[in-house]
């Protein structure tokens, strides 16, 4: 009987969505309603990720305009700059311990530099299913 992979890789998802800078606000937070998201990553037009926003960045757009009629900014605006990120070949263990210690939701899945995947709470919760 073999035992069931502990990688990252193994478990993340695809990337459902991504966003630049110098997108409008109110559209990233239409991706992540229609796409059922919590955040995406905000990447440059290299492809680089700059920046994640999150469900928790844009709640101030939600308390100060009510309904989404104005022009409430740019993506870049919003953005989380200070992006904790996981490996793909890192232990499933180690995106545990994250999502235990802080509040994240979701976390960005690198490869040498690169945006391979994403990783939720639940993908986590899904690979201890499987080993038990």
């Amino acid at each position: 009987m073999s035992l069931p992979s502990v990688l990252i890789k193994d478990y993340m998802r695809q990337v459902m969505a991504t966003f630049t800078p110098d997108m409008d606000v109110l559209r990233a937070i239409h991706v992540m309603l229609e796409q059922e998201i919590s955040g995406a990553p905000v990447v440059d037009r290299l492809g680089n990720m700059v920046g994640f926003l999150s469900e928790k960045d844009v709640m101030d757009i939600a308390l100060h305009s009510g309904y989404y009629e104005d022009f409430a900014g740019n993506v870049g605006q919003y953005m989380s700059t200070a992006v904790s990120t996981v490996d793909a070949e890192d232990s499933i263990l180690s995106a545990a311990r994250l999502f235990r210690d802080k509040s994240f939701k979701t976390l960005p899945v690198m490869l040498d530099n690169r945006l391979v995947g994403m990783l939720t709470r639940r993908d986590v919760l899904k690979a201890f299913q499987r080993s038990i």
